[in-house]
């Protein structure tokens, strides 16, 4: 294994013997000189939300539940504006004749305007897209790769974040450290910033704090961890509705308070604000430019059966 584990980070966690995590990995989408890096995320459990220890914690972080968590490969960066464009453009996104790919696939028209509101680049995290554009990304992805990627759940990220870490911050108490690690209020100059400018987890996580915040796969709903059981595996609050879902991590425009691997961010209609289409758009936010997404890959692959189930839930088919 490569992990980058440091000691303390098993006071909080349990890493389980089984599986044995795969090595990290570099994906570089054919015909395209784009790639991103995925890191092992070893199985384990650990105990999500909030100690009571933490002075800020909310009743929604509440009550601790032990949960058990199978390994997965998270991608090390947020996803990129160069990553998320060769799916955005089709004349990005080539076949291995140097065509334009089309045939099956659903992808947003161009935004009415910048998406980053003036501050993204290629190598800056793609932002301003609604929960179901990131699902769409991740079924693209899945199809151009023959892999199975998809956002996270709520426990998976915490999981990953927390990095065998029982503190607020995965580096420790107190927050005085947190610019080394991450663009938030304090030090971003309220912009978004490259990805991986920051020092990354003891997992080789970048940005788990701060610059875009995280779409999750779960409904934010307050009270969740009271429907999770003890012990329970991989728990997933399914969507039952549009709005609203949880995103993660906090961005450059929150405080460090909001950067604590427990806290949890209830998604907002205001993020599409002024949003000129009726009924607004499904594909962007133009009012959160500080929303983006990273993706995970499960270890256990589920059969092309489960993946066709899951987009049909997720996306409506």
């Amino acid at each position: 294994m490569k992990f980058i584990l440091l000691p303390m980070v098993f006071i909080g966690a349990a890493v389980l013997d089984a599986p044995v995590p795969a090595d990290a990995y570099k994906e570089t989408l054919a015909g395209t000189d784009v790639s991103f890096t995925m890191v092992p995320i070893p199985a384990g459990s650990f105990l999500l939300g909030a100690s009571h220890k933490d002075k800020a914690h909310e009743a929604d972080e509440l009550p601790n539940k032990t949960i058990t968590i199978d390994g997965f490969w998270m991608s090390s960066t947020e996803v990129s504006h160069n990553l998320y464009d060769v799916y955005r453009n089709k004349e990005k996104d080539l076949d291995a004749n140097g065509t334009p790919r089309t045939e099956g696939i659903v992808r947003p028209s161009p935004p009415y305007e910048d998406p980053s509101h003036g501050m993204g680049g290629s190598s800056y995290p793609a932002s301003g897209m609604t929960q179901f554009a990131a699902l769409q990304f991740c079924k693209w992805l899945s199809e151009r790769t023959g892999k199975f990627y998809r956002l996270p759940t709520e426990a998976e990220w915490e999981y990953a974040c927390r990095a065998g870490s029982n503190t607020p911050y995965f580096f420790g108490k107190k927050a005085k450290m947190l610019a080394d690690y991450a663009w938030y209020a304090d030090n971003s100059g309220q912009k978004l910033h490259p990805v991986a400018t920051r020092q990354p987890n003891p997992w080789g996580l970048y940005d788990m704090y701060g610059n875009v915040a995280e779409w999750t796969l779960d409904q934010y709903q307050a009270d969740a961890y009271t429907t999770f059981a003890d012990k329970s595996s991989d728990p997933w609050y399914k969507p039952k509705a549009l709005h609203p879902r949880s995103v993660r991590g906090g961005s450059y425009q929150d405080d460090a308070a909001a950067m604590r691997s427990s806290n949890r961010i209830e998604s907002d209609l205001q993020w599409k604000k002024r949003d000129p289409q009726i009924p607004k758009s499904f594909w962007w936010n133009t009012d959160s430019p500080f929303v983006g997404f990273r993706i995970i890959r499960p270890m256990n692959e589920p059969s092309q059966a489960e993946q066709k189930a899951f987009w049909e839930m997720v996306l409506g088919g």
